[in-house]
């Protein structure tokens, strides 16, 4: 009897639409979220990864008033260069919408009415900071301060990116408004909305201690810790501003749906909207509803900033919900800094993904970003380091073997895979151990291990490499063809695997080898993008045609005469000094 597919929810953090994406972004949520759903998909299973540009966000209408345009004028602008880039690197979104569509508001607007139908949602009076220069509230997202507990001094209104914790706008220690950099803030009352987490605190904690074992220790430890302090209590759900997501009731007009609880919700709006496109409107149930389908399971990818929002607040609301899939696994990388800081959209501290992909090859920064991906702790990038992985590992290792053999193959076997003869004790064993790869690095896939994953590829690569070394066929092809053949047929069935092995990680350069090595049938399915039309308006969506690629994660045999197509370099050497040169205008060697 064949094993069912497994279904996998991969759920993707949602970029704020106010500018150019960073690496660092890549690095946390948008590039390991592919690579395991690449992953899961070559496994046979049934994936559906969703996400979208955040376009409520207090980013998009701060950078709005500083260019003197509308929130939505700045949505249109960073939006589609966010799908652009995203077409490029490779990221296969079943859907990638943004949050100012007609699905998501209603999505939104039915989640607020149920979760006040519930009783988890009241009104009460707040005290909250007023800007007298700017003359109105300042949502917490509009302030930063000094965090109350652990002193970092760019803290924002509601939560501190340095230490996670989140607190109230006026626990803040020496506020300030981003608006207009006033200090003198005044404390006023105003009306609004709260979800009521403090109700939620126990059946949180009931469900964050029951089999997590397979969580990431920094995420499961920050999410107890919150938990068992019992700190959790009504959060603010509205706000007096113009831009966002209306309030289903009369008599609110003036007020907003605030961000951070509209924006989880397009985990759940997405695959509506998906289901739409698709033409098959009720197909999201399967993916979302436990009655429907017992046996989803959903993993967030996000970056550490993003734990508090996905480990405790977004569960929240799914319990608050009833009868929805809770998350899995939120598998949070911590942070790809520069220059011993943050990268930051906001702040214009930025390596571009969108103009890196101009320069350089999208496969070189999927595999530089994994080899330092920080999953466990925050990673230092450098522009140093990014040439060197490149040159004296994706080039030396992987992309040099599959020249030399590929290569030779085509023009010392008329561009055809050799016929071998009988394989001794060491072409068995080199086979043996890369087919045992399907297993070891899918099991550190699987674990959502990715960088121990490109270890191990890179491991087998070089033993594939070692085996080439001891068997020369570039000398035994003088004195015995037959040998020759032998040792270059067993290298190429290597590579073929390797090739599926490395695929998550390097779709671009493994489809090319997949083409090379003889194959017509496309190894990936399609990357595209769609306008879509709604009553709100027009916008741009990335979406992922699945076929073929279903079931690819197995070692099959390479047909030995199979034709070859003249090979080329999979992967570009980088010039260290014009890197250098270009990207921090000095030489090499000066970092």
């Amino acid at each position: 009897m064949s094993k069912q597919p497994e279904m996998i929810l991969v759920g993707v953090a949602w970029p704020y639409a106010n500018g150019e994406k960073h690496i660092g972004q890549v690095a946390g949520a948008y590039l390991p979220s592919d690579i395991f759903a690449r992953f899961q998909r070559m496994k046979g299973n049934r994936v559906l990864m969703v996400s979208g540009s955040d376009t409520h966000g207090t980013p998009v209408t701060l950078k709005a008033e500083a260019e003197g345009i509308t929130p939505a004028q700045v949505v249109e602008r960073y939006h589609p260069m966010f799908v652009e880039g995203c077409l490029k690197m490779g990221l296969t979104f079943d859907l990638f919408t943004h949050t100012d569509t007609q699905n998501h508001w209603d999505t939104t607007h039915e989640m607020f009415l149920r979760h006040l139908e519930k009783g988890y949602i009241y009104k009460a009076v707040q005290k909250q900071l007023y800007d007298p220069v700017a003359k109105r509230f300042l949502p917490d997202r509009y302030v930063e301060g000094t965090c109350p507990y652990c002193g970092y001094p760019d803290a924002r209104g509601d939560q501190c990116d340095n230490c996670g914790r989140i607190y109230d706008t006026l626990e803040l220690i020496n506020p300030r408004s981003k608006l207009t950099g006033a200090t003198q803030l005044e404390v006023r009352e105003t009306e609004h909305f709260f979800f009521d987490l403090g109700k939620l605190n126990e059946p949180l904690l009931e469900w964050i201690n029951q089999d997590k074992e397979h969580w990431r220790p920094h995420v499961l430890n920050f999410a107890k810790s919150q938990l068992e302090r019992r700190e959790l209590r009504g959060r603010p759900i509205t706000r007096d501003i113009e831009w966002g997501i209306t309030i289903p009731l009369e008599g609110y007009e003036n007020k907003r749906i605030y961000v951070w609880y509209d924006a989880v919700i397009g985990y759940y709006s997405a695959p509506k909207e998906w289901a739409q496109l698709k033409g098959q409107p009720e197909a999201w149930r399967e993916w979302w509803e436990v009655d429907v389908n017992p046996d989803v399971r959903s993993y967030y990818f996000i970056g550490k900033d993003n734990i508090v929002f996905h480990a405790i607040i977004w569960p929240g609301m799914i319990i608050a919900y009833g009868g929805l899939h809770l998350p899995y696994d939120v598998p949070a990388n911590e942070y790809l800094n520069f220059g011993g800081e943050q990268f930051s959209t906001s702040r214009g501290r930025v390596i571009g993904f969108n103009t890196v992909l101009r320069d350089y090859q999208a496969d070189a920064w999927r595999y530089v970003l994994t080899a330092l991906a920080p999953e466990t702790s925050d990673v230092e990038f450098t522009w140093q380091e990014f040439v060197d992985r490149v040159n004296n590992e994706l080039v030396a290792n992987w992309g040099n073997l599959v020249n030399r053999v590929v290569g030779f193959a085509y023009k010392r076997f008329d561009g055809a895979v050799p016929t071998p003869g009988p394989l001794d004790e060491t072409d068995q064993a080199l086979l043996a151990e890369i087919r045992q790869g399907f297993q070891s690095v899918g099991d550190l896939f699987q674990a959502v291990k990715l960088k121990a994953g490109l270890t191990e590829a890179r491991r087998l690569s070089q033993r594939v490499n070692q085996y080439l070394n001891e068997k020369a066929p570039w000398h035994s092809i003088k004195t015995d063809p037959q040998a020759a053949a032998t040792a270059i047929y067993v290298a190429l069935q290597a590579i073929d695997w390797l090739k599926l092995i490395w695929a998550p990680i390097l779709p671009h350069s493994s489809e090319q080898l997949h083409a090379i090595l003889g194959y017509s049938e496309p190894l990936f399915g399609r990357q595209y993008t769609q306008e879509v039309e709604d009553a709100r308006g027009k916008h741009l969506v990335l979406r992922y045609d699945h076929s073929p690629a279903t079931g690819r994660w197995e070692a099959t045999t390479l047909t030995p005469g199979q034709a070859l197509q003249k090979p080329a370099p999979l992967f570009q050497k980088l010039d260290p000094e014009e890197v250098l040169a270009k990207e921090l205008g000095q030489p090499a060697g000066g970092e």
